[in-house]
This record gives structure tokens, C-alpha cells and sequence, in this order.
């Protein structure tokens, strides 16, 4: 009975000396916790709580009656969207993008890693890092106005091209081109700084592994796959649902920047359609159910692409 009474006091106890021991460590790493603060309050406010706009989705905002003295409509705007003449445009675009992207896009900083990781010399290696980092701090309006400058119909590919005998092509007006423009300086801007994370990856790679594939005969073709893509694999898998859950999300401020009345076929995205409904024709519960939409579809295939690689791999997010 004795020792019932014993651990039964203990069981009871035990609560608030984890309590105490929490406190504790919370309290030895305080300024820890105040320099992350900042980020805390950041997410809060311009993540979190404007989150309570979403029921403008479901009524008929008017901005004389606020948010809650507007009428409910439900499923209106949703409805409206459905069967508008954008839907198909807008999915079809907004989705090839983004999968243009994904088959071009995702692959081209693992190579760059890959390759960098071959180089011998030390200083040619650093070189190439350094100038593939730098067209990551370009602002988007710069990277857009480069592609104007190149490929206007005056630009510096025009020239190139006059000299070969052929005739200028206007890139920025005709719908085809929209596409490869994008990708293409995506690529170009993102290749180095997406690199840094697969070359942290593969520094941690044993380097035993290597020296005995060395000593098995193994080429450097042949220890790339054999251990350097299978070492990276998690990593790249990672990247990848994160990619696929922003499948329906493209860059509202590059196509903006890019795009024009003449290359609305290839180049209108749901998220201008968002600012064109929203800002410029004041339709607020209409351009909010469409980014909700957007929301929805980006939240399934994040869902859905972390649950098939957690069932085909041993790597998920959770």
C-alpha cells in the first residue's frame, strides 16, 4: 500500500517539475526568445490575422457596412468563378508556369551543385558560386527591365539575329514566347541561390564513401550516382513537395511586369486575375473567393505529395 501511495506522489509531482524545468530553459535561453520575438510578431499580424478577411469570400462586401454588416451569399463568387470564361485560362496558365518550371527550373540547381562539387580548383569554383548568387539580388523590376532591353523588338537579340538573316521576332507581344521568357530568366535568376542548399547537403556526404567507390574502380560519372544523388535524395525530395505544394502559386510582381494586353492567352495568371477583380474593378468578394480557391488547391497538393512521398520514401515533412 506503501508503495502505491509512493507512486501515485510521484506521478503527481512529476507535472510541475517539468513544468519547472521548462521554465527553466526557457528562461536560460531568454534572449534567445526575445530576438525571435520580431519573427513571431511578423507571422502574427500580416499572416494570422488578416486570415479573418477570408468570410468576405462568402458575402457581398461592401466597404460602407465592414466585414460583418455585409450579407452572406456562400458559394456565390466560387460559382461565379466556375463558370466564368477565365476559369480554364487561368488554371491552364497558372499551372503550365508553374510546371515548365518544375521539369526545367527544379532540376538546374542540383546539376549547378553537382557540378561545382567536380571542380578541382578551389578559385574557379568560388568564381562561378559568386556569379551565379548574384542575379538573386536583382530586384524583379531590374531582371524585367533586362528583358525588355534583350528582347524588345530593337533589343540585343534582335540585333543578333538581323545579322544571320533572320527577321526580328517580337517576344514581349506574341503569347509564345511569354512562357520560355519567364522559365528561362527564372532560371537564371534562381539557379545559383537554389544550389547552396543541395551543396550543404552534399558536403555532408562521408567522404570514406567516395574513397572507396575510389577503390572499387568507380569513375566520377559513377560515384555521382551512385552516391552523391542517392545522399542528397531527402533533401531533394523536400524541395520538391514544396514545389509542388506552390503549383497553383506564381509571382504576382514578374508577370505583372511582363505581361500586356497581347499576351493575356499565355501570361494571365489567377494572381493578376486577383488584382485586376479585387483593386481595379473594386469586386473584393469575388477576387478574395478566387484566392481562397487558389489557397485550397495549393493545401491538397501539398497534402497529397507529402502523403505519396511518406508511402514511396522514408522522407515527408511530417
Amino acid at each position: 500500500m506503501q508503495v502505491t501511495t509512493n507512486a501515485s506522489n510521484i506521478s503527481l509531482m512529476r507535472p510541475k517539475n517539468i513544468n519547472k524545468d521548462l521554465l527553466k530553459r526557457i528562461y536560460k535561453s531568454r534572449y534567445l526568445y526575445i530576438m525571435l520575438l520580431p519573427t513571431i510578431a511578423f507571422y502574427i499580424i500580416f499572416h494570422y490575422l488578416p486570415m479573418y478577411g477570408i468570410i468576405i469570400a462568402f458575402k457581398d462586401f461592401k466597404a460602407s457596412r465592414g466585414i460583418l454588416g455585409s450579407p452572406w451569399v456562400g458559394f456565390k463568387h466560387f460559382e461565379q468563378f466556375f463558370s466564368s470564361y477565365y476559369f480554364f485560362r487561368l488554371i491552364r496558365n497558372t499551372f503550365l508556369l508553374n510546371f515548365y518550371g518544375l521539369i526545367f527550373g527544379f532540376p538546374a540547381p542540383i546539376i549547378l551543385a553537382i557540378l561545382l562539387n567536380e571542380l578541382r580548383s578551389e578559385k574557379f569554383k568560388r568564381f562561378v558560386q559568386s556569379v551565379s548568387y548574384l542575379p538573386h539580388f536583382i530586384s524583379v523590376v531590374i531582371v524585367v527591365g533586362f528583358i525588355v532591353d534583350f528582347f524588345s523588338q530593337n533589343g540585343i537579340v534582335n540585333n543578333l539575329l538581323s545579322l544571320f538573316g533572320i527577321e526580328p521576332i517580337n517576344f514581349l507581344i506574341e503569347p509564345k514566347w511569354f512562357r520560355p521568357l519567364y522559365v528561362g530568366s527564372g532560371i537564371w535568376q534562381g539557379i545559383g541561390w537554389g544550389s547552396i542548399i543541395y551543396l550543404a547537403a552534399i558536403s555532408g556526404i562521408d567522404p570514406e564513401l567516395y574513397e572507396a567507390a575510389i577503390i572499387d574502380g568507380a569513375g566520377r560519372f559513377r560515384k555521382i550516382i551512385s552516391i552523391t544523388i542517392p545522399s542528397i535524395a531527402p533533401t531533394i525530395i523536400i524541395q520538391l513537395i514544396f514545389r509542388i505544394g506552390g503549383m497553383m502559386s506564381v509571382g504576382f510582381e514578374k508577370v505583372f511586369l511582363m505581361y500586356n494586353a497581347s499576351t493575356y492567352e499565355t501570361a494571365d495568371v489567377i494572381s493578376t486575375f486577383v488584382y485586376r477583380s479585387g483593386l481595379q474593378r473594386a469586386q473584393y468578394s469575388y477576387a478574395a473567393a478566387v484566392g481562397l480557391f487558389n489557397t485550397i488547391i495549393n493545401f491538397i497538393l501539398l497534402i497529397g505529395a507529402n502523403y505519396i512521398s511518406r508511402i514511396t520514401t522514408e522522407s515527408s515533412l511530417w
